[in-house]
């Protein structure tokens, strides 16, 4: 049997673990390798290169009279766990614009002036193709005025108070919220 057609008669069979996706050139199931340093995925039949690229989100810290503005989620990955507003940046928003945008799609929040806070490495299940890799941007802002009601992809929102953050009691949704609040508490702190 040829080469060619030793490979094209594994073609509807995805190579790796995880869930499959179609290749975005041939349309053969994929699947990505795990543990590739850089991620990437190459279709083994046309030998489009994929590279696992991290995505960008940005979220907005809200603090309110020693109280932070955290939303619990509505839809999985990590239905029920506490986050902060934010989510995935849209192709041609700027950070900022997108924690901005996110806040008032699951908040109804429109804050004035906000302030960068951090960056933070972390990682999110998207079904049908595995974890992915997440830069998560944050900004930090003052709540002036008006009332959080939860909507888009969050369940619920609530003003928990500052010393509460970070609890191993509670369920953060994502790991880097650890670091998160620990950044947020020192920078709060020392404009006391």
């Amino acid at each position: 049997m040829s080469a060619a057609r030793a490979r094209d008669r594994g073609a509807g069979k995805p190579e790796g673990g995880g869930p499959s996706f179609p290749c975005a050139r041939c349309g053969r199931p994929l699947r990505r390798a795990a543990g590739e340093r850089p991620p990437k995925i190459r279709c083994p039949r046309c030998r489009y290169l994929i590279y696992d690229y991290p995505r960008p989100c940005a979220g907005l810290v809200v603090v309110r009279d020693g109280t932070v503005l955290l939303l619990r989620r509505r839809h999985p990955p990590r239905r029920g766990f506490l986050d902060v507003p934010g989510g995935f940046m849209d192709a041609g928003e700027s950070i900022e614009g997108a924690a901005r945008r996110e806040l008032r799609e699951e908040t109804g929040l429109e804050l004035g002036r906000v302030e960068p806070l951090g960056f933070y490495w972390d990682r999110y299940f998207l079904k049908g193709f595995g974890w992915l890799p997440t830069m998560n941007f944050y900004f930090i802002g003052r709540w002036r005025r008006g009332e959080a009601r939860a909507a888009d992809d969050a369940a619920s929102a609530e003003w928990v108070p500052l010393a509460q953050l970070g609890g191993r009691r509670a369920r953060y949704a994502w790991r880097h919220m650890g670091p998160l609040f620990r950044d947020m508490k020192r920078r709060v702190g020392a404009a006391r």
